[in-house]
């Protein structure tokens, strides 16, 4: 059982990696997109444990690292990206990586989502593209959990949360 939730799970990422692929092959074909070059890659081992989030029971460690990049002429961009708390939920853990580039968060990618049985797996499968996209438009954690997924919606947040409070966002 728990070899399928692990392929459920690896099936799952594989499907939010291509949603998010396909958004940037969008973005692309519009011209929209700011090509860079990676100059730097620091990394700050920045960690500490959290408290218990009240009637979720979420706790776990936090995480940090810092990616810049820029192409070194006037019109250069830094990203960095930054992990969130591993939030330990009843279905198994959640965590996010979030990448904040020129002020705005640009991307949110899921390190691990819920994974305990195979109803938890396709449950996080269908509500991480759905958390990602209201996260982009929003601008912040502060969106609202996905009907159906409100354990895992409220971890990702948590863990979301987490790592904006490490780029101080």
């Amino acid at each position: 059982m728990r070899i399928r939730a692990a392929l459920a799970t690896a099936v799952a990422s594989a499907g939010v990696l291509l949603a998010g692929w396909q958004s940037g092959a969008h973005i692309a074909e519009t011209g929209t997109a700011t090509t860079t070059s990676l100059s730097s890659t620091a990394s700050n081992g920045h960690s500490g444990s959290t408290g218990s989030t009240g009637s979720t029971g979420t706790s776990g460690t936090t995480g940090k690292s810092g990616t810049s990049s820029g192409s070194g002429s006037a019109g250069s961009t830094t990203a960095a990206t930054y992990d969130g708390t591993q939030v330990q939920t009843r279905f198994g853990t959640v965590q996010v990586r979030v990448t904040i580039q020129d002020g705005k968060i640009t991307e949110v990618t899921p390190l691990q989502l819920t994974d305990a049985e195979r109803k938890s797996a396709q449950i996080s499968s269908r509500a991480a593209p759905i958390l990602r996209s209201e996260v982009l438009q929003a601008q912040s954690a502060n969106v609202q959990t996905v009907g159906g997924a409100t354990v895992t919606s409220d971890a990702y947040l948590t863990s979301l949360q987490a790592a904006l409070d490490a780029a101080n966002f």
